[in-house]
């Protein structure tokens, strides 16, 4: 993965509670969207459907209806940044603890779940890294390593022990791609200990973050005197006042002990489109589903009774409640936005598969998205969990079209995806007495111009669900062993 090293010059942005939120909201599926909006119209007064003319979620001329009457300091930018916030701080998904949750118990506490799966979601970013074909079997076996709760299960010498005799790696070379795992989504995923996981993901904070450094001391050295409650101790150990220590142990509940629990399957979901692509005029276009986001607006009626200068408790309530309104239209705003311009690169990257089909799915990783768009790649990569795009061929998780790529005998690509697509067409299309094995597809492939190793054609049929040629032929000779009895009982 290349590395960059870049000079940022300006101010930075506060990550407010209110960013935060704009931040979560670019996250949630439709359905989990549609959900937060409804809570928001039950216990936000000054928010309001807007029944009539079609307008944006956001509509500039309500963001700036009474703007004068912001809290000073609360002033919503005009663009909200999204993007840096995924590598400036920590995952804004990770609900904060009360501040009064002291023991080690708070710190550890479960976190809301979702519905993508873990495994499958660390394969699918695994296969994107940039990876030799000994380095993703290692990869794949450290993944099917990690619990539900993302925690490694086998020890580095297990794994190494678990490595066919083709691979001559040593373990420093297992614990090395084990630190490539390390940093994938979700962060703090296969560590060894809540401690290692706590410290993984503030190894990924920048350097600048406040308490930092003292954080990573605290949660490699003292966890047991939090549990405790032993301040007293860690100030003199570390030689902290005591509104550090409470700082220090802020940013330690605002990380995520069992980051696994983000990618739960427990619950099921319904799968609700977020853009719908359509062909018009002989292009593809994209657009936002509207129908599971009402269109909101600010209720002019309870905006026009905050009162500027007004100090009292009722009037800074409304002010409250009318600049929370205000924020959440911003970040609906922002989220439809970088949805749309997300959609509409990976349609622009697949415009073969729209018209021809998964055979002729272009390779492409979340690097060239982010290039496009000029995002961050982490910031892809969430923005395309658990987001739908329906297409007159079906619908789709916007991961679905990112595959890895295989090398072509003219010196060009072909996506992980349409070869899949063309081994199930040839084992659709074989004898079914004389089913192709794994290395006459091989073969078949190369004829077709695609360079694959045989070991790759069985890993992608089996991710197909298909079984391997000896087993096709005993089930077919079985099938057709219950034939012959059928017609010798006629």
């Amino acid at each position: 993965m290349k590395q960059t090293l870049q000079l940022r010059v300006g101010q930075q942005l506060a990550m407010t509670p209110q960013l935060q939120q704009a931040i979560r909201l670019l996250q949630l599926s439709s359905l989990e969207l549609h959900n937060e909006i409804q809570q928001a119209l039950e216990s936000n007064l000054m928010l309001e459907t807007d029944e009539g003319e079609e307008t944006s979620v956001a509509d500039k001329s309500n963001q700036d209806q009474n703007a004068e009457e912001q809290p000073s300091g609360e002033a919503i930018p005009d663009e909200l940044p999204l993007d840096t916030s995924w590598e400036d701080i920590y995952d804004a998904s990770y609900a904060c603890a009360s501040p009064g949750a002291d023991s080690a118990t708070d710190i550890l506490e479960n976190r809301s779940s979702n519905p993508q799966g873990l495994i499958e979601h660390l394969l699918w970013q695994v296969e994107m890294e940039d990876l030799t074909e000994s380095e993703r079997l290692v990869a794949e076996i450290i993944v099917d390593s990690i619990d539900e709760d993302g925690y490694l299960q086998s020890s580095v010498e297990e794994i190494h022990g678990q490595l066919p005799t083709s691979i001559h790696f040593s373990p420093s070379d297992v614990e090395s791609i084990l630190a490539r795992i390390q940093r994938l989504d979700p962060h703090g995923i296969a560590a060894r200990s809540p401690a290692e996981a706590l410290f993984i993901q503030l190894e990924q904070l920048p350097e600048t973050t406040p308490w930092r450094g003292e954080a990573m001391e605290i949660v490699l050295n003292h966890l047991e005197r939090v549990a405790e409650q032993r301040y007293d101790e860690i100030q003199a150990e570390l030689g902290l006042s005591g509104s550090a220590v409470d700082e220090t142990l802020e940013l330690i509940r605002s990380l995520d002990p069992r980051p696994g629990q983000q990618l739960s399957n427990s619950a099921p979901e319904y799968i609700i489109p977020d853009v719908t692509v359509f062909r018009q005029d002989g292009a593809w276009h994209v657009e936002l589903n509207r129908e599971m986001t009402p269109t909101l607006r600010i209720n002019p009626y309870y905006a026009s009774l905050v009162k500027r200068g007004d100090t009292s408790a009722d009037n800074h309530c409304l002010r409250t409640h009318l600049q929370e309104a205000r924020w959440l239209l911003k970040s609906l705003q922002s989220r439809n936005e970088t949805l749309l311009k997300v959609a509409s690169a990976i349609v622009d990257r697949q415009r073969e598969f729209m018209d021809h089909g998964e055979e002729a799915m272009q390779p492409l990783v979340l690097r060239e998205i982010a290039e496009t768009i000029d995002m961050h790649e982490s910031t892809i990569s969430r923005i395309t969990t658990n987001k739908y795009m329906y297409t007159p061929r079906g619908t789709y998780e916007f991961k679905y079209f990112f595959s890895s790529h295989v090398s072509t005998t003219d010196g060009g690509e072909a996506s992980a995806t349409a070869i899949r697509a063309r081994i199930k067409r040839l084992i659709s299309a074989e004898e079914t007495s004389k089913p192709l094995s794994d290395s006459a597809i091989a073969e078949s492939l190369r004829d077709e111009g695609i360079k694959v190793a045989r070991r790759t054609v069985a890993k992608y049929r089996e991710s197909l669900g298909i079984a391997s040629s000896s087993q096709r032929k005993v089930k077919q000779r079985g099938y057709g062993n219950k034939t012959q009895a059928a017609e010798l009982r006629k």
